[in-house]
């Protein structure tokens, strides 16, 4: 499987990573910055690892990531999703362990809209009888 580039797409919040994996050495570029001066924080770093930690490939891959929208966690968040659904498409007999850890589930919550005629999206006007 040599040149071959595997695609997808992991989502969290407003947040969305596009992913294209190839076997190599274990880069990492992210907006095409290094890894570690994109996720500054240890902690968005070991998220990150983490579908690659629980199915020993570590350091076998190259990614490239576009990740755009929300905050720096989300998107994160984003690029592990992306990582995991490349994984699964890479070899399927790695999803029941992706699966089962809860990394190829899309984190949906997002900031409801604020409503028109109202002070937010769920608040309201203080109501006066008279």
């Amino acid at each position: 499987m040599t040149d071959k580039r595997i695609y997808a797409t992991g989502k969290r919040k407003t947040a969305i990573a596009r992913v294209w994996m190839k076997e190599g050495s274990g880069a990492f570029t992210v907006n095409s910055r290094n890894f570690d001066d994109y996720f500054t924080r240890d902690v968005l770093k070991k998220i990150i690892q983490q579908p690659l930690e629980i199915t020993n490939q570590m350091g076998k891959f190259d990614f490239y990531v576009n990740v755009d929208g929300g905050g720096i966690a989300g998107q994160a968040d984003a690029v592990k999703h992306g990582i995991s659904k490349a994984l699964c498409e890479f070899d399927a007999e790695l999803r029941p362990v992706l699966k089962k850890a809860g990394f190829l589930t899309r984190d949906s919550r997002m900031k409801e809209r604020k409503k028109y005629g109202q002070p937010g999206a769920r608040k309201r006007f203080q109501f006066s009888k008279r």
